[in-house]
């Protein structure tokens, strides 16, 4: 363990005591550290919040990737502590660790914000910009993480015990409400601010880093009246050496060596008996932590995989209330504010009633079967979502369908296929895509259409991967044959896309929302583009003579739509019709698995936390703190192995981390029941008298004496 250097000890503040909250016992101290953690939560949560998003909208990457590099970020948001704890520890002290890390984190954000500008640079400069800002982020969030709480913690009086764990209640409660309030705000910062043409991501990345900064301010702010506790050396250290000591003093041992009880005890030679054995208390609640990670796995995907799927949900509530998809990750926060209280004095209360036995590891394992559900109620969602979605063709294969814009019915054949084999009436609304198997990336096929009695033949070159509309209209030679691709991709924005088909003999250019369209004259067709969700009357169509309104109605979430222009000399009629169907599965119907998975984290996290702390000595819960990062760490992993590697449809990827995180919770189960549960307060009594001279025999008496009494406990 280190000492404290005379630096240190100024840094104590002996002097007066640190001013109190209204004659409470409270510091006042603590009244920036809170405020500074609201503002740190806002902007960190808020940053997450679009980021999925941001990697497929701005960046242009696909679900799996975007979903990779979301969790490799939050992994390594988790894996930094231990860098954070070791600075705070061995050199800096949690106060200047703060500081200098805050900056980064700062920095961090103003990059990702700069990255975010369309105008600054190219496609590579803002993915560089980006990734550089969120691994300074992740240095910065992760970084301070172990420091800020623990310092709060310092500004106590140990007399003050109770007023320091309310004051841990408070602190909770602003982590909560900063992920509340970013997560409602950042994403409406996102979506309904235009910037640069389009969504404003870089608003919605500034105003975290704005917070960010004001967090800094705050802190510093407080910096002459907050305790500052001297260093005391690295624990996670000093238990990494006793480790690395007593394996290889078993390993250099000679094979005729008497045997130890454990084989910690090989360190017996260097660090004391106590140490050692405290050790051997904290190993035990690692090995339960192994299948731990499991339930992060699941638990991190509200703002990855859960986000991608409310893009392809109805998020209409009704009147003017619509949600955005990044919305919903703050039913996460919101409920666990709620459930807390109606779990400790409801849920558990009604437990006991029942003469059920709830330990800490039976509500983890709960919390595990909780999160299961939760992700099998997502699978049956995801289920009924992609029933709207067009899945694009495969390899040597595509989509196509028929519009038929000749005043008669038309049968089409193809050569070696019966995709068409009823005729199909003029301006008939077409349901869906027939496949169309191809002999190579692009095929071309002599296609017959029969019109009017007579047959034409026209020759049309089909890709693979492509959904295409075979647009047939009647000129005085018979039957003209265009082949137009479509747009079957839903917006991730829950955006409708609309393109128009103009039969009359002169231009157009309409404008939707504030989207134009130029449709050129003779059956030209316009590009399809996205606009925004609503109800669109008196849209202006202006040809090269004349002005028209006209009232396209209701363009839905997710929906792709033609219109086609009709030939009418009185006025401008229209045929709509819808190319891939509406988002019709509603966002309130994620509600449940968000419950589930609420409920699991409050049996879960929360108990796993309170048990971890109970069963290791004083000295040793920041190292079981950091093991329970790292579980948080490796979930996070897990997702990015699967996401990159398995390849797999979302509702089957849904299903396996069910069926995992249930074989998991099986595992923990039995596990958990083998373990015997302990009072650190005996190795505190055990230990208390350290043998030295002359006492020796007394030592070893009162170490006998509890050895003949073993820890009362329950399993599981």
């Amino acid at each position: 363990m280190g000492t404290a250097t005379d630096k240190d000890k100024k840094d104590l503040g002996k002097g007066e005591p640190s001013p109190k909250i209204c004659g409470t016992n409270y510091p006042l101290s603590i009244a920036f550290i809170v405020v500074n953690e609201f503002c740190e939560r806002f902007s960190y949560y808020g940053m997450k919040a679009v980021l999925t998003l941001y990697f497929i909208n701005y960046l242009h990457w696909d679900k799996n990737l975007s979903t990779a590099v979301y969790h490799a970020f939050s992994s390594l948001c988790y894996f930094t502590p231990l860098l954070g704890a070791l600075i705070a520890d061995s050199w800096l002290g949690k106060f200047k660790t703060i500081i200098y890390l805050s900056i980064v984190y700062v920095i961090g954000h103003v990059v990702k914000s700069v990255g975010a500008i369309p105008d600054v640079g190219d496609g590579t400069i803002h993915m560089v910009l980006s990734m550089l800002g969120l691994i300074l982020i992740a240095f910065g969030t992760g970084g301070i993480k172990p420091c800020v709480a623990a310092f709060g913690g310092d500004q106590f009086e140990e007399e003050h015990a109770k007023e320091r764990t309310k004051f841990f209640s408070i602190f909770y409660m602003s982590i909560n409400l900063g992920s509340v309030l970013s997560t409602i705000i950042t994403p409406i910062l996102r979506s309904d601010v235009q910037c640069f043409g389009g969504d404003c991501y870089a608003l919605a990345f500034g105003v975290p880093a704005a917070l960010m900064l004001i967090a800094l301010v705050v802190f510093i702010a407080g910096s002459g009246m907050y305790k500052k506790n001297p260093r005391e050396g690295n624990v996670l250290m000093n238990v990494c050496r006793c480790i690395g000591f007593a394996i290889d003093s078993r390993w250099r041992s000679p094979k005729n060596s008497p045997r130890r009880d454990h084989w910690l005890d090989w360190a017996q030679e260097k660090y004391s008996k106590r140490l050692i054995q405290e050790i051997k208390m904290v190993v035990k609640v690692l090995v339960l932590y192994i299948p731990l990670p499991m339930f992060w796995a699941l638990f991190d995907q509200q703002g990855s995989r859960w986000t991608l799927q409310a893009t392809r949900m109805n998020m209409d509530f009704g009147g003017s209330f619509v949600i955005k998809p990044d919305q919903m990750q703050m039913l996460n926060a919101l409920m666990i504010l709620l459930f807390i209280p109606i779990f400790d004095m409801g849920v558990y209360p009604l437990i006991s009633l029942c003469r059920i036995t709830l330990t800490p590891l039976r509500k983890m394992t709960a919390g595990m079967l909780l999160a299961a559900l939760a992700f099998a109620a997502a699978t049956i969602v995801e289920l009924n979502v992609i029933k709207t979605v067009v899945q694009p063709p495969p390899a040597r294969e595509c989509l196509t369908k028929v519009l038929n814009l000749a005043e008669g019915d038309v049968s089409v054949h193809i050569p070696g296929h019966s995709a068409f084999p009823q005729p199909i009436k003029s301006y008939e609304d077409t349901l869906g895509y027939t496949s169309l198997p191809l002999n190579d990336s692009h095929q071309v096929f002599q296609v017959t259409v029969t019109y009017n009695g007579g047959d034409y033949t026209c020759d049309l070159n089909f890709t693979e991967h492509s959904a295409f509309s075979l647009i047939l209209h009647s000129e005085n030679t018979g039957i003209t044959c265009k082949l137009a691709e479509d747009h079957i991709t839903k917006s991730e924005n829950g955006e409708a896309f609309l393109r128009f088909i103009n039969t009359r003999s002169e231009n157009f250019n309409i404008t939707v929302g504030g989207e134009m369209f130029h449709v050129p004259s003779t059956y030209g067709i316009s590009s399809s583009e996205p606009v925004e969700r609503g109800q669109y009357a008196g849209v202006d169509c202006i040809s090269d003579s004349k002005e028209y309104s006209i009232d396209l109605g209701l363009l839905d979430f997710g929906a792709s739509y033609t219109v086609i222009l009709k030939q009418d000399p009185d006025a401008l009629t229209f045929k709509k019709m819808e190319d891939v169907q509406a988002n019709n599965v509603h966002i309130a119907w994620q509600i449940p698995q968000y419950i589930l998975l609420t409920a699991g984290e409050v049996m879960f996290s929360i108990t796993g936390l309170e048990f971890s702390y109970s069963q290791a000595p004083a000295s040793m819960k920041s190292v079981l703190q950091a093991g329970w990062l790292m579980t948080v760490a490796f979930g996070n992993v897990i997702v990015l192995i699967v996401a990159e590697g398995a390849g797999l449809e979302q509702w089957t990827e849904f299903l396996l981390f069910a069926v995992l995180l249930l074989a998991v919770s099986v595992v923990f189960s039995i596990m958990a029941y083998f373990y015997t549960y302990v009072d650190p307060a005996q190795l505190h009594t055990l230990y208390s008298e350290e043998p030295g001279d002359g006492n020796m025999d007394d030592f070893k008496e009162k170490r006998m004496m509890h050895l003949k009494e073993p820890v009362k406990g329950t399993r599981m």
